[in-house]
């Protein structure tokens, strides 16, 4: 006899949207204390080493172990569940980062301890962000909501973060100093980790039933790993947006981590600066994200995809490099931001789509490292260029790599699938999963 509270696949009957608010929560608090990490870290390393080589060697410690760890824990994550993972994990990346402002207040924070800090955050993010990303499906599930509907509204917090963080981060770090951004980001990760810990139901967030051996099978971990590269092998649609995300995730850390940071010193406009167009790019992502969240399940999706990265791309790049005055800056800064905000909701509603529940950690976790294996490379080739040609040149280049990699990839036929095999906006749960039927899931920007 079936339990009056719960439905035929294990979810409650009741429409409840308090899972899902949980973990937007979760990812907001660790989205804003890391946004405003990334003004505080650069600007310390700038101003105490005067090096962009140096400040990009940071972003590389931090962003290398983020992306070699997060492709190895996919299947801790779906054997053990992604609640324990998430709230653990961001304990261990709020001692990491809280340590550093404390040695440095000690005199004990060397520049090679440094790296082994931002290193440690770099591996706890890893897992913590995938455990809270693949959380969101059963959260739309629990409240009766479309995929695309769930990761709009996953969009509009994420930009939320962006917009209001870069300029509290900034004036922050303009008037307290960098250290004070640091415990902030630290008091973030503790604040997510309650959250997910305490606030979302006792039963979301486990490892799903289908995950486990069948009894007197023992899956291991190398097993559960090859099946989640065996399924990604099999999509090329899902191929083709990784290599075209992962070349511009590189370029987008080249620019916030190094170009921006030196472009803010030499123009005088400072950490506030940075703040300032990062809001006004927020800003306009979260209207992006509403309206995604709102209608992107009746859009066009290629269509779509491909104008917001035209917007959100190369001209940021170049309105830098031709000196313009901080009024364009905004107005550029804000275009950008409102094409990006369409972009996560559709990647996120064709990966859900497409991928079992029982594999989302394990597939999620390589698709992501591939699409950010660029990332840890970013700053250190933007501090090398810069070194050897200056900013304007840097800039420059980066633009012309960034409008020729979304517009020349666009013409590839996989692009197609992205609106021909449109679910009905609840994830994909076959029964049995075979090398044959996987499918794979999307990267996230």
């Amino acid at each position: 006899m079936k339990n009056r509270s719960q439905a035929t696949d294990g979810l409650p009957e009741q429409r409840s949207l308090r899972p899902l608010a949980g973990v937007l929560t979760a990812m907001a608090v660790s989205l804003a204390g890391t946004r405003v990490s990334a003004i505080a870290l650069p600007w310390f390393v700038l101003i105490t080493t005067g090096s962009a080589v140096q400040t990009g060697l940071v972003a590389f410690c931090e962003m290398a172990p983020y992306v070699a760890v997060k492709a190895l824990t996919g299947p801790l994550v779906d054997r053990a569940g992604p609640r324990s993972v998430s709230w653990r994990t961001d304990l261990v990346s709020a001692a990491a980062v809280g340590a550093v402002p404390l040695l440095h207040a000690l005199g004990l924070l060397s520049f090679p301890l440094l790296l082994v800090l931002v290193a440690v955050v770099g591996a706890a993010r890893g897992p913590g962000d995938l455990a809270k990303h693949v959380m969101v499906p059963e959260a739309a599930e629990r409240g009766r909501l479309p995929l695309e509907r769930a990761t709009g509204l996953s969009g509009v917090v994420e930009r939320l973060a962006v917009t209001v963080s870069p300029a509290a981060g900034g004036t922050l770090v303009a008037l307290l100093g960098p250290m004070t951004g640091l415990a902030v980001n630290g008091a973030c990760f503790v604040l997510g980790s309650v959250v997910i810990a305490l606030a979302l139901p006792r039963g979301m967030g486990h490892a799903p039933a289908r995950a486990t051996a069948p009894a007197g099978e023992d899956v291991g971990y190398w097993r559960r790993f090859g099946e989640g590269l065996r399924f990604l092998r099999g999509e090329p649609l899902l191929l083709t947006v990784i290599v075209m995300v992962g070349i511009t995730n590189l370029l987008d850390a080249a620019f916030t981590t190094v170009l921006l940071p030196v472009w803010a010193s030499e123009s005088g406009n400072g950490p506030a600066g940075i703040g300032l167009l990062g809001s006004a790019g927020g800003i306009a992502a979260v209207t992006g994200s509403l309206i995604a969240a709102g209608v992107a399940h009746r859009m066009r999706r290629r269509v779509v995809f491909f104008i917001g990265f035209l917007l959100a791309g190369a001209p940021r790049f170049l309105v830098l490099a031709a000196d313009a005055p901080l009024w364009a800056l905004l107005a550029v800064f804000a275009v950008s931001g409102f094409g990006s905000g369409f972009l996560n909701p559709i990647l996120g509603a064709v990966s859900f789509e497409r991928i079992p529940r029982q594999l989302l950690g394990r597939v999620n976790a390589l698709s992501d490292s591939l699409a950010w294996a660029g990332i840890p490379l970013g700053g250190l080739l933007a501090g090398t260029a810069m070194a050897a040609v200056g900013l304007a040149p840097t800039l420059v280049a980066g633009g012309a790599a960034y409008f020729l990699t979304t517009t020349l990839t666009a013409l590839r036929p996989e692009w197609r699938e992205m609106d021909r095999q449109r679910g009905n906006g609840r994830a994909h749960h076959p029964a049995v999963i075979s090398p044959q039927d996987e499918r794979d899931t999307a990267p996230r920007l």
